[in-house]
């Protein structure tokens, strides 16, 4: 893998875009981080692998990541990068887009693959979309973080995230405006924690398999970094958004404690 280039550094407009995003979330809720990533593996390589549970998770998390001095591109839908100011300043923020249900979705992984090798820090929802487990842990995820981390040999920290559904409803931007309102009202507490590196168990996605059970000890570290998180909320969450719905054909099996 050519690792000659000189290692990316963050562009001004992203680590603005974090102050801001860390702005107004503090406006909208009361952001609570806990532990942390240690200061060698900040600016990368690095896999940051986040649960993903409202609309609202991209400004949590580029807020809770400036907390911890970490500047990293995100994986985004495609169509977040065809609104016409949006798209232009992601671009420019070195974030890597996705075509989801499309032959060029696999394009995004090699962009990361190379980002990574040059030292960045990616941030990657494994679960690829917005979850739909009924009680909101996080589902099976996709293979992509764990031969994202295999390929480069870069270390995954997990992200678990808990209250950003009580601010955007899943519907967003339809019933925004009204979440935005409760939340004001409410200011409902957003909490983020970095945990310790998974062990993959692997050294490589050639094996058979590697990828898929590397991906499941990155949802077992998910699942056991978002427990402590919710602890008065085991089984079903106390905020339902009637606008979400539910599938469970990607639930995943939790390790026993």
């Amino acid at each position: 893998m050519d690792t000659t280039h000189s290692t990316w550094q963050p562009p001004l407009i992203w680590r603005t875009a974090q102050l801001l995003a860390r702005a107004l979330v503090g406006l909208l809720a009361r952001l609570e981080v806990t532990g942390d990533v240690e200061a060698h593996l900040r600016r990368g390589p690095l896999v940051l692998a986040a649960n993903h549970i409202s609309p609202f998770d991209p400004l949590v998390l580029a807020a809770a990541c400036q907390t911890r001095g970490i500047a990293p591109r995100i994986m985004a839908t495609a169509g977040l990068f065809r609104a016409p100011v949006l798209g232009a300043a992601m671009r420019h923020a070195g974030h890597i887009r996705v075509d989801r249900g499309t032959s060029a979705v696999h394009r995004a992984l090699d962009d990361a693959t190379t980002a990574v090798a040059r030292g960045s820090v990616i941030l990657i929802y494994p679960e690829g979309r917005i979850g739909l487990d009924p009680g909101m842990w996080p589902e099976r995820g996709k293979t992509g973080a764990a031969r994202l981390a295999l390929a480069c040999g870069a270390p995954v920290v997990p992200v678990a995230q808990w209250g950003s559904h009580e601010v955007l409803p899943y519907q967003a931007p339809r019933g925004m405006l009204r979440g935005i309102a409760r939340a004001l009202w409410r200011r409902p507490v957003l909490r983020v924690h970095f945990g310790a590196p998974v062990d993959l168990g692997e050294s490589t996605a050639d094996s058979p398999g590697a990828a898929r059970r590397a991906t499941s000890r990155i949802i077992d570290a998910l699942t056991d970094s978002l427990a402590p998180l919710r602890p008065d909320e085991p089984d079903l969450p106390r905020h339902v958004d009637p606008g979400r719905p539910t599938d469970t054909s990607r639930a995943h099996r939790r390790r026993s404690a």
